[in-house]
């Protein structure tokens, strides 16, 4: 039987209503190009360290970014490897052994893990960085050095908050003191 034009429009009609809906990817696939295109552009290289609402970092103007190292926590209460409570400040303040025993046992186990120590690490020893409060006391903070030095982590950086200089030329990026260095030894 042969259909009329309007037969043949409504049936075509019916066939493409009936058929399942067609998701249109090319916009979509636009979007997540987009979108990844302003994730690698906007991520940049800011190294983060887990922080700890106990501890108030240090302020800094150094414009030097720090590895990726073992992290030890002082805080006022606690003293934290990795985050993980290895003492607590108060027995430490109270003993008067210049290391910390649990301390190094914790870093003697994160040196097994790391594996034997290339050239380099042998001469500078393993990387730590020490995150302390700013308010804790300097004896504890030597104890917690001594004994990183002792057990292979000489390598020590400090975590401070980064905050714009006041004085741009006084910052200096490399560390170096700026101004004139005075002798103190009275050699000239």
């Amino acid at each position: 039987m042969k259909q009329s034009l309007r037969a043949k429009r409504m049936d075509k009609h019916h066939r493409r209503l009936g058929s399942g809906s067609k998701l249109n990817l090319v916009s979509l696939m636009d979007i997540f190009t987009i979108l990844v295109f302003f994730l690698l552009v906007n991520s940049s290289d800011v190294e983060v360290l887990q922080t700890n609402d106990a501890i108030k970092l240090p302020e800094s103007v150094a414009e030097q970014k720090p590895d990726n190292t073992l992290v030890i926590m002082a805080s006022a209460t606690d003293l934290l490897v990795n985050s993980q409570a290895v003492a607590r400040v108060s027995d430490l303040l109270a003993r008067p052994e210049s290391e910390i025993s649990e301390l190094a046992q914790e870093l003697q186990y994160q040196a097994k893990r790391a594996g034997p120590m290339n050239e380099a690490q042998q001469e500078k020893g393993r990387a730590v960085t020490i995150m302390g409060d700013a308010a804790i006391p300097y004896e504890l903070l030597k104890k917690i050095m001594t004994t990183c030095a002792t057990n292979e982590y000489r390598d020590i950086s400090f975590a401070v908050s980064q905050v714009p200089a006041k004085n741009p030329e006084i910052s200096v990026p490399d560390g170096t003191a700026p101004g004139p260095v005075t002798d103190l030894t009275g050699e000239g």
